[in-house]
């Protein structure tokens, strides 16, 4: 060591002198775990949702083959003209705290004959309600069965759909064209399926570009009886007559 004290330097390392942050970590893990499961901040008993309940678009109803219960949402049912956004994400809320406070679950989200104007919120809203729910409910939530999608829904949540919706959802959705399909995930008789909605599927079973957006018989000429027979009367004239050999 030389005399002077700039021939050498002397760091400090505060190491020993920390304070173990731990404790204060657990607890704030802990505030947050327990703030997921507390449902009283989501339900509002002051509020009045019969009417909402009366339409019966947002049902609890059976369980899948894979146990998780199942939400039913019925998109004709929605009046979203006269339902805000607000008040449908505290009706969602509440609806999910009241009747599934700790079970995983899946929705069954009918979208036949939907009209954007009269019973589509929105992507932009349905996300943010996503988005507003808390982290334990996100991870309950196990698969989304689209039911009748048709060809503009496809396009919109394979384009924008992957910049709007958060990739845990966006992987969660599972297309079902034809109820026949959703029984390979749904016992029959787990989940009511309106009148409405089994008639759409008929159609589309008979009719498949209906699916594409293509009616392939808009005039219903399949139902007007075949002019085989009268061309047959004919024949047997012209055959007599020696211009058929």
């Amino acid at each position: 060591m030389g005399e002077s004290s700039e021939d050498f330097s002397v760091v400090v390392l505060a190491s020993d002198l920390g304070v173990d942050a731990r404790p204060f970590l657990e607890h704030q893990q802990q505030q947050e775990e327990e703030n997921w499961h507390d449902c009283s901040q989501y339900l509002f008993p002051d509020e009045d949702f019969s009417d909402l309940d009366q339409l019966q678009f947002l049902l609890f109803q059976g369980t899948d083959k894979n146990s998780n219960r199942i939400l039913r949402i019925v998109g004709k049912y929605f009046p979203a003209t006269v339902v805000s956004a607000e008040r449908l994400k505290r009706y969602v809320f509440h609806k999910i705290c009241s009747e599934l406070p700790d079970e995983p679950f899946c929705i069954v989200y009918m979208h036949t004959t939907v009209q954007k104007e009269d019973n589509s919120p929105g992507i932009t809203i349905l996300r943010w309600i996503y988005e507003e729910l808390p982290s334990n409910f996100k991870d309950r939530l196990q698969i989304v069965y689209f039911i009748h999608p048709g060809l503009w829904s496809w396009l919109v949540i394979a384009t924008v759909g992957r910049l709007f919706l958060s990739g845990g959802l966006y992987w969660k959705i599972k297309y079902v064209s034809r109820l026949q399909y959703l029984w390979d995930d749904i016992k029959k008789g787990e989940i009511e399926i309106p009148a409405f909605v089994k008639n759409h599927d008929d159609i589309l079973e008979h009719r498949p570009l209906t699916d594409y957006g293509i009616e392939p018989d808009p005039f219903h000429l399949t139902g007007i009886p075949s002019s085989t027979y009268s061309f047959g009367k004919y024949e047997e004239r012209w055959a007599g007559r020696g211009y058929v050999s």
